[in-house]
């Protein structure tokens, strides 16, 4: 089975840690629901804009003007957010509660937003196939290109204001890549 990773980019504010995806049950949600993460720690979950990139201040080539990333979680740290909080979904293995999913399908990936704030897009990875889940998340580990993407095309930001804010929640309709 493979993973799947959204990543959720942010334009206005540049603390990017006010949500997690809830539908299907993702694993801070499922953490948190056991008791192992808090409330505020399962709100930390959204890791930045232009995963995969390794690096910090680099800006949007669709809108230039909107505000740089902050470093994306290093290897390893991908499943936190490196957040320290959540250090504990980085851990490997095959021990994690799955979802069972049909290639092709249609999944409704529904977020929670903890504070409102500006948005640009979401981008959904999945693992590679034959990726190994006893290694820790890693990039390498991921098609290096997002299978499906949701963008807000208003720009600049700023000049937008509640239009770029999503709705909460947020549920996109999420088309499965045709694969095993």
């Amino acid at each position: 089975m493979s993973k799947v990773r959204a990543n959720h980019v942010i334009s206005r504010s540049k603390q990017p840690r006010h949500g997690h995806v809830f539908s299907p049950a993702s694993r801070a949600y499922f953490a948190w629901e056991a008791g192992d993460l808090d409330e505020g720690a399962l709100n930390q979950r959204e890791c930045g804009k232009f995963f995969p990139a390794t690096a910090g201040l680099l800006t949007d080539a669709y809108a230039p003007s909107d505000i740089p990333n902050l470093p994306p979680p290093p290897d390893g740290k991908i499943a936190s957010a490196n957040q320290s909080t959540g250090k504990m979904l980085d851990q490997p293995g095959t021990h994690w509660r799955k979802h069972e999913v049909r290639a092709g399908e249609v999944l409704d990936i529904s977020w929670n937003f903890s504070a409102a704030h500006v948005t640009r897009r979401w981008n959904y990875f999945i693992t590679k196939q034959g990726w190994d889940p006893q290694k820790a998340l890693a990039r390498d580990q991921f098609d290096p290109d997002p299978f499906y993407f949701v963008q807000i095309n208003l720009k600049p930001f700023w000049e937008h204001g509640d239009a770029m804010v999503p709705s909460n929640p947020t549920t996109h309709a999420v088309p499965l890549p045709l694969r095993e």
